[in-house]
């Protein structure tokens, strides 16, 4: 392809019509992939991709011409006029140019990209807006032989006076307003679940902004659900006031069908059903935009299990009882920076566009959400470069993006769907207590929530999965078999994420009073340099009960005094090697929970413990990545002590060597360790614990032994010894355990057998035995009569299967393989 071949182009563009260039820029194509066998195949696929848009092309052009709107298609001029530079270039590209062969490899798959995108969205939405154009005009002539025709006849059927169907047909999505940017991998898995697989209830679910309406448009326009669904495409946007009686209206328009009175909604459903049922089995879809908590009865009403009719649903909510989710995600680092481009730099070339790193900056801050990505680019199109160079400085305060009231308000409305629910919105609020962009254990959340806000650990959990069915939160539940409803309490490997600016909302509603009046107070430190109003109040109270406080790398341990005797919540979060606890705590007499995490790579020294030593109304305590030190225990000593969990810590001899008070902790009811990689046994005094309800060790790969003082534990409710690889076996005593309804020995591969007094705990209801296939199962399990599940492997669960018989209503359930999808 030659320069005078561009020059052709260029001028052909001018003045013939556009069909005619495309025709030379594929021809051009066709010739140098003949000449060039490189990139061979890629310019085969490009022909292909433009042979497939031809018929569009010329179909387009011709209309366009006709009602002179050439412009309609500029897009796809630029996209082939650069294209055609591209393949030129890439023509000269030798075989042993092993630099500028793979760049030029990968710019010609985004040039395929591009136009396989303008393909399935743009040109079918210039064919379907023409096609609108000569159906309005039908429209209008149909309108003028109704009025003529009505009459009085509407009255004789007992239809609502004008309420007959809209013209047109069924197919009834809004238009796109924009070429969506990132869609294509939702849009092609959203097909999957709805057009292939026939799902018959389908939320497709995200918070506010995220482009979820954006998402079901295009799925609407897409030619093969139009091709599936013809006319019986029902598109309704719900919102918060929605009723069946407005659904059914916009039901019975949409398929062309008079509008029957309804005389309620029970009636409404009723005719809806019957309407559908009338349908011959053709393929139906409902569509019902931005459905409101709350919705869960409506939507119920709707599920017909009528042939081939399916609902699809976009919300904030999950609404699990409903049906399927489909979580939409927000765009990646590149789709992101296509959309931004797209709001913010117009067709013409003379505006302002800034280097790389200030708009890369940008798009970082707008945390790929498509809303916020489209009301800053449009905010700085055509603006000065020092708008451009203001915005950026700018970009690292969310603030300043969350004062759009467009992007506010949309963001707002998931927190104000929790209005009516004040206990899970302050459990939502709470979770600025943590550091941006990390994981939060779920049980950390617990045990904020239980003793914050008074609730049962089982509402805790159950505020925790709200919030995630209504995407304010995203909760990873990382188990063997995520899918079991254990009672059991443990959730020490499962975690939540939350996005950046729904965090950075609730901070900002937490900020909405002074700082001595707040109930949460969030304190980010950088070096040694606390706020202003943290050291020039010392004399002032404060009235916070939750506080947080995070450190980084060169923080010193040097803590400024604060007055705040009403907190019942401390979270620290820091990074360095060495961690001092700040004397203030002394003074929270109030304090029932405290969190200390180290977020750095290894394990740090905390010191400074014996500040705890005197709280009365401390009761759980979790560490994190630290050492502990040797005065710990005898500085927690308290009879307040409720639970104590230690993940990923260093116990050297702070368990072994100590000499405490006899009952130490006469009200610990939970212990929960977990990936001490240096417990090798378990200490004596753990089982003078009368009150233990829950041991957990777990992760502890050198545990290789348990005591047979395991047995004291007359209390104990639930015992968790999981991926205790070294772990030999289970004492004897265990059969003491007559309280025991939960234990759990997956992965532990060493111990060989259970022993026979295992026969004995007459109220064990739950056993965990994931990958021991190897343990010998004695006998005496036939006298577990109230047990009523086995969880194992294949071959563990096949071991069990001939005790069904001695044991009536025994459940054996194969474990499910663990998802690794967390760890990205």
């Amino acid at each position: 392809m030659s320069s005078s071949f561009l020059q052709s182009t260029g001028s052909a563009s001018a003045g013939a019509g556009f069909n005619i260039v495309f025709e030379h820029i594929l021809m051009a194509i066709v010739d140098v992939s003949k000449k060039n066998s490189i990139f061979n195949s890629t310019f085969q696929r490009l022909e292909q991709t433009l042979r497939s848009m031809a018929p569009a092309i010329k179909k387009i052009d011709s209309y366009n011409r006709d009602f002179d709107r050439p412009e309609e298609i500029d897009g796809l001029k630029a996209i082939l006029k650069k294209g055609a530079e591209l393949v030129a270039k890439s023509a000269k590209i030798k075989r042993y140019d092993v630099v500028r062969k793979p760049m030029y490899s990968r710019k010609l798959l985004k040039l395929e990209d591009k136009l396989k995108r303008y393909n399935t969205t743009v040109l079918q939405l210039h064919q379907v807006a023409d096609g609108k154009e000569i159906l309005f005009e039908v429209k209008q002539l149909s309108n003028q032989v109704r009025q003529m025709s009505m009459g009085a006849a509407a009255a004789g059927y007992g239809y609502s006076g004008g309420s007959f169907g809209a013209v047109g047909g069924g197919f009834s999505a809004p238009m796109l307003k924009v070429v969506p940017v990132g869609l294509e991998i939702p849009l092609t898995e959203l097909k999957k679940k709805v057009v292939n697989d026939g799902v018959p209830f389908l939320v497709l679910s995200a918070p506010g902004g995220c482009g979820k309406t954006t998402l079901a448009t295009a799925f609407c326009h897409d030619p093969e659900v139009q091709v599936r669904y013809k006319d019986n495409l029902i598109f309704i946007t719900v919102s918060k006031a929605a009723n069946l009686l407005t659904i059914g209206q916009n039901i019975f328009q949409r398929l062309r069908r008079r509008v029957p009175g309804f005389q309620s909604e029970e009636d409404a459903v009723n005719k809806i059903e019957c309407l559908l049922k009338d349908m011959d089995g053709e393929p139906t879809l409902l569509v019902l935009d931005d459905v409101w908590s709350g919705s869960e009865v409506l939507l119920d009403r709707l599920k017909f299990k009528i042939t081939n009719f399916q609902i699809l649903v976009t919300s904030r909510d999950e609404f699990k009882a409903f049906g399927s989710t489909y979580k939409l995600q927000t765009l990646s680092d590149t789709d992101a920076t296509d959309l931004f481009r797209q709001s913010a730099f117009p067709q013409e070339r003379d505006s302002y566009e800034p280097d790389q790193e200030v708009m890369e900056k940008i798009v970082k801050s707008c945390k790929g959400f498509p809303l916020l990505i489209s009301v800053v680019g449009k905010s700085l199109l055509r603006k000065p470069a020092v708008e451009w160079r203001k915005r950026a400085k700018e970009c690292s305060k969310t603030a300043s993006f969350l004062e759009n009231s467009q992007v506010l308000d949309c963001l707002q409305k998931s927190v104000d769907a929790l209005d009516d629910k004040q206990s899970i919105k302050e459990c939502y609020m709470d979770l600025g207590l943590f550091p941006e962009d990390r994981r939060i254990p779920a049980t950390a959340l617990i045990d904020m929530w239980v003793e914050l806000h008074g609730l049962d650990e089982d509402f805790a959990i159950s505020n925790l999965y709200e919030l995630s069915f209504r995407n304010l939160v995203d909760l990873r539940v990382i188990r063997k078999d995520a899918s079991e409803d254990d009672d059991d309490g443990f959730h020490n490997e499962d975690f939540v994420t939350q996005h950046d600016l729904l965090r950075d909302l609730a901070i900002i509603q937490s900020n909405s009073h002074s700082f001595q009046l707040r109930q949460r107070l969030f304190v980010e430190i950088t070096g040694n340099s606390f706020p202003s109003w943290w050291t020039e109040s010392t004399e002032k109270v404060f009235k916070a009960k939750l506080l947080a406080v995070t450190t980084d790398e060169n923080f010193s341990s040097s803590w400024p005094d604060i007055n705040a005797p009403e907190v019942e919540v401390l979270v620290l979060n820091f990074k360095t090697q060495n961690y001092g606890l700040p004397k203030f705590i002394a003074r929270m007499q109030n304090l029932k929970v405290l969190i200390v995490t180290n977020h750095g790579l290894s394990p740090a020294d905390l010191s400074e413990i014996y500040h705890l030593a005197s709280l009365p109304n401390l009761k759980r305590i979790r560490l994190e990545r630290t050492l502990i030190p040797p005065d710990f225990l005898p500085s927690i000593a308290s009879g307040t002590l409720q639970k104590l969990s230690l993940f990923m810590c260093s116990l050297g001899q702070a368990f072994s060597n100590v000499i405490l008070q006899p009952n130490p902790f006469p009200n610990l009811e939970a212990i929960d360790i977990d990936y001490c990689s240096d417990l090798m046994e378990v200490p004596l005094w753990f089982f003078s614990l009368v009150q233990l309800k829950k041991l957990s060790i777990t992760n502890c790969q050198n545990l290789s032994v348990l005591p047979e003082e395991l047995g004291n534990l007359m209390t104990l409710e639930v015992l968790r010894l999981s991926s205790c690889i070294e772990l030999s076996e289970l004492p004897e005593s265990i059969g003491n355990l007559q309280e025991l309804k939960f234990l759990d020995i997956s992965d532990c591969a060493s111990v060989k057998k259970l022993p026979e007094q295992i026969g004995d705990l007459c109220n064990l209801k739950k056993l965990y035995m994931i990958e021991c296939d190897r343990c010998e199962i004695p006998i005496s399990v036939a006298q577990l009569c109230n047990l009523k599940e086995v969880v194992g492997d294949e071959e563990t669960a096949n071991s069990w299967e001939i005790y069904k018989t001695y044991i009536p209503g025994l459940n054996i359930t194969k474990h499910k393989n663990v998802s690794l999808d967390w760890l990205h």
